[in-house]
Formats: C-alpha cells, sequence, structure tokens
C-alpha cells in the first residue's frame, strides 16, 4: 500500500513542463484527482490549492496539497498528508515549504526556510527536534513550487518529442535532480469531455516501487492553465491511475474538443 502513497505524492508534486508569457495559474486555483489501484479499485483522493497570502511581508502564492486514501483500501492502510508551499508571485522562488504526513503510521513533519539570495535550506525535522543548515543549487524549488514554477516558465514550443527538461529540486533534506522527457499531443478523453493535450514521461527510480525508469506517463490540457488531466503508472506490483475529478478557478478558459 506504500506504492499507492507514493503515487498520491506524485500528484501533489508532479513537475510538469510548460512556459507562457502569461502565468498559468492564480488566486482560487482548485484541483481534485481521483485515484485507482490496477484500474477498478478506489485508491484514494488528492487537492491541490492556491491562495494569495503573505510571509515576512513578502506577497506570496499559498499552496496546499492534501493527500488521502479512501474506500477499502483506508481499512488497510490508512494515509493523511499534507503539503503546503509559499512562494514568490512574481519569481514562484519557495520561500518556505512544509510536509506532514502519515502513511500507515510512518510520520515526517518537516519545516523548510529557503534563503533564495545565499542558497541555503534551513531544515527543521520537528518529529526528531533537530534542526539543519544545507547548501541548495540555484534557483531551488520544493516538491510543489516546482509544478507552479514549470506551467510558468519553460517553452514548450521548442520542445520536440523525446526533449528533455531538468530541474532542481530540494527534497527532504537533499537536493535532487528531475528529469522529463516530452512525448508530443493526444487528444484524451476524460470525465470533462475530449482534451488537447501535451504527453510527457517523468523519470523515476526503477525497483521496489516502479518496474522500471519509465514507468510513469502524465497528460497535461494543450492550453494556457496546462491543467494536469491524467497519471499513469506501472508499479512493481499492479498499476495506478489518477484522474482529474474536479477543478475550479482556472486563469483561462478550459478548452474542450468539438466533434
Amino acid at each position: 500500500m506504500k506504492k499507492i502513497l507514493l503515487i498520491l505524492t506524485v500528484i501533489l508534486t508532479m513537475q510538469m513542463s510548460f512556459s507562457q508569457q502569461e502565468s498559468a495559474f492564480g488566486n482560487g486555483e482548485w484541483f481534485k484527482f481521483r485515484m485507482s489501484y490496477s484500474g477498478f479499485l478506489k485508491a484514494g483522493n488528492a487537492t491541490l490549492a492556491v491562495k494569495d497570502s503573505k510571509l515576512n511581508n513578502k506577497d506570496v502564492y499559498h499552496v496546499v496539497g492534501n493527500g488521502w486514501t479512501t474506500g477499502m483500501i483506508k481499512w488497510f492502510f490508512k494515509v493523511t498528508d499534507r503539503y503546503e508551499s509559499y512562494f514568490d508571485k512574481k519569481t514562484i522562488m519557495p520561500y518556505k515549504f512544509i510536509r506532514k504526513i502519515d502513511e500507515g503510521g510512518h510520520t515526517k513533519d518537516l519545516e523548510i526556510d529557503f534563503d533564495q539570495v545565499n542558497h541555503k535550506a534551513y531544515v527543521n525535522n520537528k518529529k526528531y527536534n533537530k534542526k539543519t543548515v544545507i547548501d541548495t543549487r540555484p534557483n531551488i524549488q520544493d516538491m510543489v513550487s516546482t509544478f507552479y514554477y514549470l506551467r510558468n516558465n519553460l517553452d514548450t514550443n521548442g520542445l520536440k518529442p523525446g526533449g528533455e527538461v531538468r530541474v532542481d529540486m530540494f527534497f527532504d533534506e537533499e537536493n535532487y535532480g528531475f528529469k522529463l522527457q516530452y512525448l508530443g499531443e493526444e487528444t484524451i478523453d476524460t470525465d470533462f469531455g475530449e482534451i488537447e493535450s501535451l504527453k510527457f514521461r517523468p523519470y523515476v527510480m526503477a525497483g521496489r516501487v516502479f518496474k522500471e525508469e519509465e514507468s510513469l506517463t502524465l497528460w497535461v490540457s494543450k492550453d494556457k492553465n496546462k491543467v494536469p488531466l491524467r497519471i499513469k503508472a506501472d508499479l512493481a506490483v499492479g498499476s495506478l491511475r489518477a484522474d482529474l475529478e474536479a477543478f475550479k478557478g482556472l486563469k483561462h478558459p478550459f478548452k474542450i474538443v468539438v466533434r
């Protein structure tokens, strides 16, 4: 069941590659995802919400991501995950990140403050009452801010099928290099109708959870919103699929194919 929760985490933090001069999102944007295991068993839900806020007298976006198991799975492996990111409205650089999770009794309670000028991460591990300072790479992103940063800053017009995108991200207490491959365009059937989408393959670590590095496939809408529509994952045992179930507060029109 930990495999299912890892994918819930991926949904909350998935790095997608898009770019445009206009911002893709704004205050009030909200997504809800439906998770299913091996194509039929309801596994859980995940949400992402954006709100205007202030942090140390700076104008920021405060994004909250929640993930939880539902149905039968909840009785075997109960999960409640919460992720928060405070990032600059203009640069999308994160100032603070919070991760508080309980996955079947496995817990984490982390609060990270970023110094983007001196490239430092101040990590407060509240579970163990431990504080550390770690050097970061320039323009480092956290697990949540990466999603929004790339929606605004990465140029898809310059990408060709097979092209790759790399992002520096800070995960828990270390720097992490993430790679994403662009696969091209595809029209997919969703709860809202047929949607033109951009298709990507995030590279993951093969082994205990995933069958191979290319086990994940991601679809996002081909419009100014760049809405995450679907993700499929081949696991070491079974598969997991997440579909966008509901949304509100989009900044731009949501395009549905009319035939």
